[in-house]
């Protein structure tokens, strides 16, 4: 059973100062399974005060210890992943073997940065005079707001935590209100491993109120946020307007280009997982299916296959393999898209409606014949759609791959050497895979280029944007 979710402020789980709440909805069942405190600006104070308190502890504390604490709360989650599995998907819908696959990752990400931090090494710079000696420090950048999504409710946001405080950092996590146990369950974790009181604070509510009292305050310095881009747009500018560092991890429309070489079932298996996990709503998610002319009929059935062979439902009940949309929301986009994109001309080879009277379920669905003209070709669905479109010609794909403003990821199948680095040089995105699904690793760079954002939240590139460079030249007398 989800419990009451309250805010985490300077070492404090408590309710908001005003006691006004949220419901906390099962999408599964429409029920609401739980009230979540909702911050005012009295609480964003408080948080505001603790984490710059926080900051001046936690900095000071050594890279080495700082990785204790950190490894110790990764234990933890491993210890309570069944628990918040269940939590999990409860409160967003997503089958319970993948709720425990992302909390599983997420104690991993924890590990890596623990690690990561510890070698955050600076530089000796030879001087040009004897006696004169040159440093290039890092150090941590201070207090960060960070905006985490409902898709991904402990991943999205153990990056950016995670990051944040290897660097030595204080953190105020905006969690999602659709989804705030698990997220709070990575804050407890965290807690629970000694973290010092202010590190790391936790607050929901109305989200616009939120980002437009943190990202200008002068105790942040700096922000990361993972969402859509016309949000992320709008976060940008306010963080530039106050000149403060950001992450963006925003939008994408994935192509997944399959050519005439390709191993067609390993391309089907792929893909069709990376397309209808999480319900599609995934931002690495693969969308565009381009597939070369004389493999486009059999992997068209081989891939309608794979999509009827998904059950969808409560993603508690066993062998459930694709649960609910988070919200009403999407299953009233997933209509509208399907509705424009068949009055255009479009095909569905299957699925195409909502599934059920209860919860908000939507078929896995294929759509082909798309016009140019459809929206669903222009605007991220963000759910179980995918777009099947033939092509010719390599330089035809790269095409097709770049002509939108997203590049967040890309996919492709080739047994062609010659082909794979082709694509890997063509395509405009921040991330590309080739024969497999390799996107998403704690070891590897996670983000976008264009209008799907910009800076990366894994690998060694993840602990650059909460750390600033220092020079230092000193002459001995």
């Amino acid at each position: 059973m989800v419990q009451d979710v309250l805010l985490h402020i300077n070492g404090a789980w408590r309710p908001a100062a005003a006691g006004k709440t949220l419901d906390v909805i099962n999408p599964a069942t429409e029920e609401v399974i739980a009230k979540l405190s909702r911050a005012g600006i009295e609480d964003l104070d408080e948080a505001l005060a603790a984490a710059a308190a926080g900051f001046t502890v936690w900095r000071k504390i050594s890279a080495y210890e700082r990785a204790k604490i950190m490894r110790k709360a990764a234990e933890l989650i491993r210890e309570r992943k069944a628990d918040i599995a269940r939590l999990m998907t409860q409160e967003q819908g997503k089958p319970v073997a993948e709720a425990a696959i992302e909390i599983a990752g997420s104690a991993d990400v924890i590990d890596w940065f623990a690690e990561e931090g510890r070698r955050a090494y600076g530089r000796l710079i030879p001087g040009r005079a004897p006696g004169v000696f040159q440093m290039s420090t890092r150090e941590p950048i201070g207090v960060v707001a960070g905006f985490t999504p409902w898709n991904f409710p402990m991943s999205q946001a153990v990056r950016k935590v995670s990051a944040a405080l290897a660097a030595g950092c204080s953190f105020i996590l905006k969690g999602p209100e659709e989804t705030p146990a698990s997220c709070a369950e990575l804050v407890r974790a965290f807690v629970d491993a000694g973290l010092p009181a202010g590190v790391l604070n936790l607050v929901f509510g109305v989200p616009s109120e939120i980002s437009e009292y943190l990202i200008p305050h002068p105790v942040v310095r700096k922000i990361s946020f993972t969402g859509s881009t016309a949000v992320g747009k709008h976060l940008a500018a306010m963080a530039g307007a106050h000149m403060k560092r950001a992450t963006m991890e925003l939008g994408g429309h994935a192509p997944a280009l399959v050519f005439n070489d390709a191993d067609l079932d390993t391309a089907v298996k792929t893909l069709a997982g990376a397309k209808f996990r999480n319900a599609g709503q995934v931002c690495i998610a693969p969308t565009r299916f381009l597939v070369q002319n004389e493999v486009y009929a059999p992997f068209l059935e081989k891939f309608t296959a794979a999509a009827k062979a998904i059950k969808l439902g409560n993603g508690l009940e066993p062998g459930t393999t694709m649960g609910p949309l988070a919200n009403s929301r999407r299953v009233a986009a997933m209509e509208s898209f399907v509705a424009d994109a068949v009055q255009k001309g479009a095909n569905i080879a299957t699925g195409g409606k909502r599934h059920g009277n209860a919860g908000y379920f939507f078929e896995p669905t294929i759509l082909t014949d798309i016009p140019a003209n459809a929206r669903v070709l222009h605007e991220e669905p963000f759910g179980p759609l995918a777009l099947l479109m033939p092509f010719g010609q390599l330089d035809d794909a790269i095409t097709e791959s770049n002509r939108l403003e997203y590049g967040l990821a890309a996919y492709a199948f080739t047994r062609s050497a010659a082909t794979a680095a082709a694509v890997g040089a063509g395509i405009e995105s921040g991330m590309v895979t080739i024969n497999h699904q390799g996107l998403a690793l704690p070891e590897t760079p996670f983000g976008g280029v264009k209008d799907s954002g910009y800076g990366s939240e894994g690998g060694a590139e993840g602990l650059e944007p909460y750390m600033v460079t220092k020079y230092i030249s000193q002459a001995n007398l």
